[in-house]
């Protein structure tokens, strides 16, 4: 019997759907598969390499070994190498990144903000308004065909893979910090730190409303939305969706609006827009969880020209990835990345600061 979890966003899954207006985005997605295998009784020792290229379908050799390099294969709840000979029941589990996807991707020289690069890694601070990968309505200017390009010499950006060397995306209207592998080796160990929540991962957001805690956790499953196939939606009985935990802290109360720091535990579609959301604490304009609408504050026109002047400053949703910090996949010590907020973040943020000064607002009247 084989298992299968494909941990990416449901929109490769269910919604690839000619000319629909998908967002194949999500922060903190993660992008790997699980597979688990119990070995049959009647079966011959043979070696594992061999074993689960026959057992798992379009599965290459070399992706199997490169799993098992980065000890992305546990027999009985241990690592063990390509040469390990399966015996009868024996319980298999492998991580790997997410299988190649073919289009023909045209390498364009798209300038990229490299906050750190050597052989194996590449960490990119990325600008709103940048796709990570090709997708319905999405064929060009995507982050992959700028990696395509800056990477052509290397074999996992000259093939055509749409997919290439990714292991988590941010939302196009989301800034900040993805690392990205430069090889296999390099792919299945950052797929597997993604898979056990390894990963060191604060968002910087703006949301609607005075939050009454200073920190909290918000935990909800989350997954399609099953009124509207373009939004995620939480479904607080469990009932549906896949198990999310997004951790908060509040950073600064401009009365009206908060500004947070918030911790991924798990990587969802969506996950802290969705969440907030759901807390009635949308992000400041976004538009497809209501937050770009003027949700709290006075009725003076001043104060509503003064909200659509600061949606101005930022016209897209308010969240950006901060810090990122994961195990090399050669040397194995801990590395850790920071990004300064953007300049319409910073605007924004300066423009509600006045405003706070100006009209003297008491936090707990609000």
């Amino acid at each position: 019997m084989t298992e299968k979890d494909i941990y990416v966003d449901d929109e490769l899954l269910d919604i690839d759907v000619e000319g629909a207006d998908v967002d194949t985005e999500g922060e903190g997605d993660e992008m790997y598969e699980h597979f688990s295998v119990t070995v049959d009784k009647g079966q011959s020792m043979m070696r594992l390499d061999k074993f689960l290229t026959i057992r798992l379908e379009h599965t290459s050799r070399n992706r199997i070994q490169a799993a098992a390099d980065g000890q992305n294969i546990l027999v009985n709840g241990k690592p063990q190498k390509s040469s390990y000979k399966v015996k009868p029941l024996d319980q298999i589990s492998i991580v790997m990144p997410y299988p190649r996807r073919k289009e023909e991707i045209v390498p364009e020289n798209i300038p990229l903000n490299i906050v750190y690069e050597d052989d194996d890694i590449i960490v990119i601070n990325k600008e709103a308004g940048m796709v990570v990968h090709p997708g319905v309505g999405n064929h060009s200017g995507t982050l992959v065909h700028a990696l395509s390009y800056h990477l052509q010499n290397l074999p996992m950006f000259s093939e055509g893979n749409a997919r290439a060397g990714l292991v988590h995306r941010i939302d196009k209207d989301t800034s900040g910090l993805l690392v990205v592998a430069k090889n296999e080796r390099a792919h299945a160990s950052l797929a597997k730190q993604f898979f056990d929540h390894t990963i060191y991962r604060r968002y910087v957001a703006l949301v609607w409303g005075n939050i009454a805690e200073d920190e909290g956790t918000i935990t909800g499953n989350i997954g399609r939305s099953p009124k509207d196939r373009l939004q995620m939606f939480v479904f607080a009985d469990g009932s549906e969706g896949k198990h999310a935990v997004t951790h908060f802290k509040v950073l600064r109360r401009y009365g009206y609006v908060t500004l947070v720091e918030c911790r991924l535990e798990t990587g969802r579609t969506h996950q802290i827009r969705v969440h907030m959301s759901w807390q009635g604490h949308p992000l400041f304009n976004d538009e497809r969880y209501g937050g770009n609408r003027i949700l709290k504050g006075t009725t003076f026109q001043k104060y509503k020209q003064f909200v659509e002047n600061c949606f101005k400053l930022i016209p897209r949703q308010s969240l950006h990835a901060r810090a990122l910090g994961f195990d090399h996949p050669t040397t194995g010590k801990y590395v850790q990345f920071e990004s300064e907020l953007p300049d319409d973040f910073k605007a924004v943020l300066e423009k509600w600061e006045t405003y706070t000064d100006s009209v003297g607002l008491d936090m707990d009247e609000i």
